[in-house]
């Protein structure tokens, strides 16, 4: 399946907006292909006012972000892939989420599939074969990622 990334931030972010709050997105700026503002950046963060009003030109599809702002009066254009994301929340009240940093073999495994040429079948697992599968040694098995949010 693909990444549930891109479309709950725009389900947070519209949420925030309809709430006549600020949506504000913390971005981990030294991920590949980010471009904001370096002066701003403080321990490879930076945190981006994404409201209406501040960001021109706002476009959010399923890669990445994009708009164009005034940082210090100086226009910029900012660019920053959905996965560079960390947070997105309100800033009248710190309602929001915090996304994990996606991990390395996440990002092998997406690679590897959007570059084979034909998709691997999938078979649907059963309790039974799942139990007579011998498990993989030296590789953990992944649990559910829910976060509880208040």
């Amino acid at each position: 399946m693909t990444s549930n990334r891109p479309y709950l931030l725009r389900a947070f972010y519209e949420w925030i907006v309809d709430n006549q709050c600020t949506p504000h997105i913390v971005v981990n700026a030294n991920f590949p292909h980010v471009q904001v503002p370096v002066q701003f950046v403080q321990d490879g963060q930076i945190v981006l006012n994404v409201s209406p009003s501040a960001a021109n030109n706002f476009n959010m599809d399923n890669d990445a972000l994009s708009f164009s702002a005034r940082f210090s009066g100086q226009p910029m254009q900012v660019y920053v892939p959905v996965d560079a994301v960390l947070a997105i929340y309100a800033r009248e009240n710190g309602e929001g989420t915090i996304f994990s940093e996606p991990s390395i073999e996440e990002e092998y495994e997406e690679e590897a599939y959007d570059s084979a040429d034909e998709a691997i079948p999938e078979v649907e697992e059963t309790p039974e074969t799942e139990a007579q599968k011998p498990p993989v040694e030296g590789k953990p098995k992944k649990g559910a990622h829910l976060r509880v949010i208040k």
